[in-house]
């Protein structure tokens, strides 16, 4: 189970390191889990700041510690570590973070490809599933904003998916931002705003895509029986899936899909509910086509239908169908690599998002990913 989540000040530019973000976000994840430092056995991450500079500054002594990169499951890997080891008896109060800060510069196609965990060690996982990343680079597809747009590209070609229907991703989630104090774009974005954009690679504008921030997102995965001791609500991990799907973004026989298809099989295959019993979903943005991609692959609507389920953002506000990316998402609140999803299924579960709460959710959804890594978990109360 999640007993405690923590989450730093988030911010554009703010100057702070990675270690004093990730000690804000994992001294508050350990204090609302009813902790002590000293309480801590365990301790992982996939995130920016090492285990070797966060570990002395927060006072921990673990007895067991993960760090891997992302090849199987994407940026969410730390957090499925976590509860493997708390379920093996490897650790009982196990500590995960994730911290990112903005980056800066300029690739070319002399420069190495960008890595899907943040750190050096990421250019080993992106070359592990992207089998196709020689060629994406060879016809300049330098960015994830390329790879993506041509997923999207595929599926307005297929599906008749129209960029107004793109953008109420953006608005509903600009729409939630506007109740989220730590979001850091919360002014009104319209339909036309998002139009006028500037093409960043089409059919994907400018609020297609996710916001660059500095922040650290923490949690602590204790053992169950710690329940009765934690002082908030637990949630509990009801199913998980993580993969890295053969194909990389370009080369499956079913493209457009992603390795979300295989995720989200995997989740339901464990789990003892399905999506209609979903009461909130907080789905990867890191571009606004990816929650269409997770929507679909997970079954709340049908192969090609997602254009039309998110069109007028009816059936995604606090009181719709299913609400989504209820704080915000990337797209608004800031890119934490989907751990954002996770903390705020938690608030959400707990009945703690004040003005932003849905009412009475038991069952929450998260993602995270895109293209030929996936993770998602389904969370209840």
């Amino acid at each position: 189970m999640i007993s405690g989540i923590g989450i730093s000040p988030v911010g554009r530019r703010t100057g702070r390191t990675g270690l004093e973000l990730t000690e804000a976000a994992c001294r508050e994840a350990i204090a609302d889990a009813g902790l002590t430092p000293a309480d801590v056995d365990g301790v992982t991450t996939v995130g920016d700041t090492p285990l070797e500079d966060a570990i002395p500054a927060l006072g921990l002594v673990p007895t067991w510690t993960g760090e891997g990169g992302t090849s199987v499951g994407g940026s969410m890997a730390g957090v499925h570590n976590a509860c493997r080891a708390v379920a093996s008896g490897a650790a009982r109060h196990a500590l995960v973070y994730r911290s990112v800060a903005m980056l800066g510069g300029s690739l070319t196609a002399d420069s190495p490809p960008p890595a899907l965990g943040g750190r050096t060690s990421g250019l080993e996982d992106t070359r592990k599933v992207m089998g196709d990343l020689g060629t994406l680079l060879a016809y300049h597809a330098y960015s994830a904003a390329n790879w993506v747009g041509m997923h999207a590209q595929r599926h307005v070609h297929t599906y008749g998916t129209t960029r107004e229907q793109l953008g109420w991703v953006a608005v509903n989630a600009r729409r939630h931002a506007a109740h989220n104090p730590r979001a850091v774009y919360r002014e009104s974005l319209t339909i036309d705003d998002y139009l006028a954009a500037r093409m960043i690679s089409d059919p994907l504008g400018l609020f297609d895509c996710d916001v660059p921030v500095d922040a650290a997102c923490a949690f602590v995965v204790s053992h169950a029986d710690h329940a009765a001791d934690g002082p908030k609500p637990p949630v509990r991990l009801h199913a998980a899936a993580r993969v890295s799907a053969a194909g990389g973004w370009t080369e499956r026989a079913d493209y457009p899909r992603m390795a979300s298809t295989e995720a989200a099989r995997e989740l339901w295959s464990r789990a003892e509910v399905g999506p209609r019993d979903l009461d909130v979903a907080e789905l990867y943005d890191g571009f606004s086509f990816l929650t269409l991609v997770w929507l679909e692959a997970l079954g709340i609507c049908g192969e090609g239908e997602s254009g039309p389920y998110v069109e007028g953002g009816a059936r995604l506000g606090l009181d719709g169908d299913l609400p989504l990316n209820t704080y915000g998402g990337q797209l608004s609140a800031g890119r934490l690599h989907g751990h954002w999803v996770l903390h705020e299924a938690c608030t959400q579960l707990r009945g703690e998002a004040g003005p932003r709460q849905v009412t009475s959710p038991e069952v929450a959804v998260v993602s995270t990913g895109g293209g030929p890594i996936a993770t998602c978990m389904l969370l209840t109360t």
